[in-house]
């Protein structure tokens, strides 16, 4: 798989912005600022290579665990 941009909403601000997903190194749990707000946004990406498809979560981590 090759490197493919993709449109995020910011979950804190809702900015639209673009960012690159590699899907070569698998798996991958990670964080990325906001280039408006400057909060940080948690990004996981699955690769489902059963499907072929890349599945990425988006959300502002900042549930709280009870």
């Amino acid at each position: 798989m090759k490197v493919k941009t993709q449109t995020i909403c910011c979950p804190h601000c809702g900015h639209h912005q673009h960012i690159d997903v590699d899907a070569s190194g698998g798996d991958q749990d990670y964080y990325d600022d906001c280039r408006i707000c400057c909060n940080p946004i948690h990004l996981r990406m699955h690769i489902d290579e059963l499907h072929r498809k890349i599945e990425l979560f988006v959300d502002g981590d900042d549930e709280q665990l009870y």
